[in-house]
């Protein structure tokens, strides 16, 4: 067998991290935790970082944004209600099998919108760089309910049907 085009899959394969080994040993925000799964350290993953967040009933995170790494966030269970804007002034919600985007430098705060029960979510983002920047922002009263619109997915219409 050729040396060159032999790869040591057993060590250097697929990883399992198992739900008893997360590290929580991680940058936190004020109000969820987080644990780490596929990090470099665990896994030698080199791009990605992965994890999950678990948010009490009714609390919410600080303002925060996690500069230059993009985060999706997938919904387990729980209602997440998502903020952001420079002074949170956006909001939207997500529930279970939703997918959260958030892009680089955003403004954000995650909240759980359940009043009896944790939202726990899976975290995976861009970098293995782990960025935390909790921000002091003062937030609007009201924030501006944002839909996803796209050609596919219109805004709902307002008002009342005859």
């Amino acid at each position: 067998m050729d040396t060159e085009s032999h790869h040591d899959w057993k060590h250097h394969g697929v990883r399992i991290v198992h739900a008893n080994e997360l590290d929580t040993n991680t940058p936190q925000t004020m109000g969820m935790s987080r644990a780490a799964a596929i990090t470099y350290a665990r896994t030698c993953a080199q791009k990605i970082w992965a994890g999950t967040v678990t948010i009490k009933p009714d609390a919410k995170t600080g303002a925060h944004h996690h500069g230059a790494l993009e985060s999706v966030i997938y919904v387990l269970r729980g209602r997440a209600r998502m903020r952001w804007g420079d002074h949170l002034e956006f909001v939207a919600e997500a529930g279970p099998g939703d997918f959260i985007y958030v892009p680089p430098y955003v403004p954000h705060q995650e909240i759980n919108a359940a009043h009896d029960e944790p939202l726990e979510c899976v975290l995976v983002r861009s970098d293995q760089e782990a960025i935390v920047v909790n921000l002091d922002i003062p937030a609007v009263e009201e924030p501006e309910t944002v839909y996803w619109v796209d050609p596919i997915h219109k805004e709902p219409e307002t008002g009342t049907r005859d």
